[in-house]
């Protein structure tokens, strides 16, 4: 029997960059309009991660992987309590998950969270645009038909460059991540944006984290009576983010042993007296080569910043905590991607990578600083 009747596609959609270019696709997702920071990620996989990583809260993200959303969305990967891209982009979803782990389908957790995205557009030719012209504004709409106006609101829409967004994605009360087995420390995690993986990571190696709002003071820090202290990863910019930078130079003071990642890299940069500034397109993705200047080892890495600190890469600084170096650099373009803190009798105090080391959906190379950090505070380091 043959049916009149025709299923309704996808609605149309467009994206619209600050610089007027414009990609026409189909609704992927929820239907609406969103604004956000256009970046690009490289990874091949490791998507539910990505949607749920808290640093990418305010940006639109671009998959250069051309097929999307082959395996679901299942409860057990998601790094935290939601999805915080603004808005995806994908050249070819995936019409059917398959997986015996999946759920839904990526399709029906971006409409069931309200997320905005495009799908059936040329993913190579946008992300060589943010390439050459760095990463930008952008707005998708599925209600807007016509470029220019949605081009007007994508002006008016909020920069990254002066945000700072720790509390818009931190946790509101502090709870506290068992240690497996025998306690061996107890450390205060600084919730930026913080991904499940990490207290995980830390746990396995006999800690008890205290993971605490980003907007706590060094006095909450401290009567939590900690071996050591930890500042996450997250979103915005360092530039804009005075009360964390305070907090960490008051721990510094006290001589606590400390270990940042990615945000808490660049927090950390700023305590000691460098700089940070915007790259032009960042790094995003779980296949990027970073050198351990400490031990001359390369190891291929999850990344996901849009700042950099800007360090000497040849010589080490004096600071009033000690003398600050460069641990880490990125092999493709020079990045910082490491600091690490002595004291005079060149004892390590204090270090920080700019990527991520829990790396959910891998790789595994940089697991290997959580057991630095033990060392830190066992007083081997």
């Amino acid at each position: 029997m043959t049916s009149n009747t025709r299923q309704a596609g996808p609605r149309p959609a467009i994206l619209v960059l600050e610089d007027g270019r414009t990609f026409h696709g189909e609704s992927f997702g929820a239907e609406g309009e969103t604004f956000g920071e256009a970046v690009f990620s490289t990874g091949m996989s490791g998507y539910q991660e990505t949607l749920t990583d808290p640093s990418y809260h305010r940006q639109v993200v671009v998959m250069t992987a051309p097929h999307v959303g082959n395996t679901g969305m299942n409860d057990d990967d998601p790094e935290s309590r939601r999805i915080w891209v603004s808005g995806y982009v994908v050249r070819d979803p995936a019409r059917i998950p398959s997986s015996w782990r999946s759920r839904r389908s990526l399709d029906d957790e971006l409409r069931d969270q309200g997320v905005v995205g495009i799908s059936g557009i040329d993913t190579r030719a946008l992300t060589r645009h943010l390439r050459d012209r760095g990463a930008m504004r952008v707005g998708i709409s599925t209600t807007e038909t016509d470029p220019g106006t949605l081009l007007e609101r994508v002006l008016g829409s909020a920069q990254m460059t002066g945000a700072d967004l720790t509390a818009e994605v931190s946790t509101e009360q502090s709870y506290v991540v068992a240690a497996h087995g025998e306690r061996r420390f107890r450390v205060v995690a600084l919730d930026l944006g913080i991904k499940d993986m990490t207290p995980r990571m830390m746990a396995a190696r006999g800690i008890e984290v205290h993971v605490l709002p980003a907007k706590s003071t060094v006095e909450e820090i401290l009567a939590v009576a900690p071996d050591g202290v930890f500042f996450s990863n997250g979103p915005g910019d360092p530039a804009a983010t005075t009360h964390e930078i305070e907090v960490l130079r008051a721990v510094l003071e006290r001589g606590l042993p400390y270990f940042g990642i990615c945000f808490g890299n660049q927090l950390f940069g700023r305590a000691l007296g460098f700089g940070t500034y915007k790259l032009k397109y960042g790094h995003r993705g779980i296949n990027q080569p970073v050198m351990d200047r400490t031990t001359g080892k390369v190891e291929v890495t999850a990344h996901n910043h849009g700042f950099a600190v800007d360090a000497p890469v040849e010589h080490s600084t004096p600071t009033p905590y000690g003398a600050a170096s460069v641990s880490h650099v990125c092999l493709n373009d020079d990045v910082v991607e490491g600091l690490e803190l002595r004291d005079d009798a060149g004892r390590l105090k204090a270090f920080s990578v700019q990527y991520h080391p829990e790396a959910a959906a891998g790789p595994h190379d940089a697991a290997y600083l959580f057991d630095r950090f033990v060392q830190l505070m066992e007083g081997d380091a």
